[in-house]
């Protein structure tokens, strides 16, 4: 099964971190300006998913949702959520660690992209 998002160790890491002190988290990235453009991490729940956002896949047991519009823009990619140095979304959980996450890609191949259909 070809996995849509993925992310690394040290994303993981991050992650498992936030779990401890906020407890089950989310993501969403919705493609739009400044806090947008980054994948957000938020306690589960926090942010209300609408009709419009899609369900990529869950990190660590979390999911990772992306506004349609955004999904159309990556859809031919697997996005792969890393973290790196630096402040992100104010919003997002992982800033006052002083690291961000970050959504990096790489093209699926033919025959992944026959598998999902695209």
């Amino acid at each position: 099964m070809v996995e849509r998002v993925v992310a690394t160790d040290a994303a993981l890491q991050l992650m498992e971190k936030l779990k401890a002190r906020h407890g089950p988290l989310m993501f969403h990235q919705s493609g739009g300006c400044c806090d947008g453009s980054s994948p957000m991490c938020y306690p589960d729940g926090d942010l209300i998913v609408g009709n419009q956002d899609i369900l990529l896949g869950n990190l660590g047991g979390s999911p990772f949702y992306m506004h349609k519009n955004q999904y159309d823009y990556w859809k031919h990619t697997q996005i792969i959520i890393d973290v790196v140095d630096g402040r992100g979304g104010m919003f997002s959980l992982e800033g006052v660690e002083g690291k961000r996450f970050l959504s990096r890609s790489r093209a699926f191949t033919k025959e992944e992209l026959e598998q999902l259909h695209l």
